[in-house]
């Protein structure tokens, strides 16, 4: 999946309650119908309608469902290992069904080692009419920032947990990033200070661009810290979609 195909940037129109549901091996769109239901899971069809963590054993066969009764799209967990929503929310499973509300939410499966996989869910509402139009108006597409590869990756890799939804994220520390970015790409050389200077290249290159958050140092009002500068900066990314959930799969990919 290429990161601009993500669910988080809005579904075409269809029908209040459709359920859109994304990983890495495909898609599907489902009508609100009572009493049906979506399973995903590692298994193959006609055990699961989505498949997630194929090549991961942590993952269960058919690890999830979906289904649809008084009027919303309700997720159970039918798997070993958790699921987790925004904010942190984990979903065991003995846990009650948790009701979907209308937009996007990632949904990820934990599954072996660090490793967590993405389900992009998205479900319409009454009002959604698709990414463009709104009530005869031009849609105003988020600001997003250019970055290169090497930058998206970098970032991806000190931005993940924000990538995850957690709540009340921070950045990982440089060499920390350095670390896994040599497990990634091991041809090269990284190191906590190769990660520094390649972020402030990449805040003074968006200062002053009408980023959202301070990049720069204000001398008038005191120094904040750099980490708080990264944190502005990783933030600002997610928040404008120029960073979304499938981008991690660039720490699977090696990057490529």
């Amino acid at each position: 999946m290429h990161f601009s195909d993500s669910l988080a940037r809005g579904v075409a129109s269809t029908g209040p309650g459709t359920l859109h549901a994304r990983t890495v091996t495909g898609g599907i769109k489902v009508p609100p119908r009572t009493g049906l239901t979506v399973r995903f899971g590692r298994g193959e069809r006609p055990d699961v309608d989505l498949g997630v963590g194929v090549d991961d054993l942590r993952v269960s066969r058919r690890h999830g469902q979906l289904t649809f009764r008084r009027r919303q799209w309700w997720l159970t967990n039918t798997g070993q290992q958790l699921l987790r929503l925004p904010r942190g929310r984990m979903v065991h499973g003995s846990s009650e069904p948790v009701p979907l509300a209308p937009g996007y939410a990632p949904l990820f499966v934990r599954g072996s080692g660090f490793r967590e996989h993405l389900v992009e869910l998205y479900v319409t509402g009454h009002d959604d009419q698709g990414p463009v139009s709104r009530r005869r108006a031009d849609t105003v597409a988020p600001d997003r920032w250019p970055l290169d590869d090497d930058e998206r990756l970098l970032l991806v890799v000190l931005g993940q947990r924000y990538l995850l939804c957690e709540e009340d994220p921070r950045p990982l520390s440089h060499g920390r990033a350095a670390e896994q970015l040599r497990y990634l790409r091991p041809e090269e050389s990284w190191s906590g200070r190769k990660v520094e200077y390649r972020i402030e290249a990449v805040r003074r290159r968006l200062h002053g661009t009408g980023f959202p958050h301070p990049l720069m140092h204000d001398t008038s009002a005191g120094r904040p810290s750099d980490n708080s500068l990264l944190h502005n900066l990783l933030k600002g990314l997610v928040e404008s979609t120029t960073l979304v959930p499938p981008d991690l799969d660039l720490m699977e990919e090696g990057g490529l």
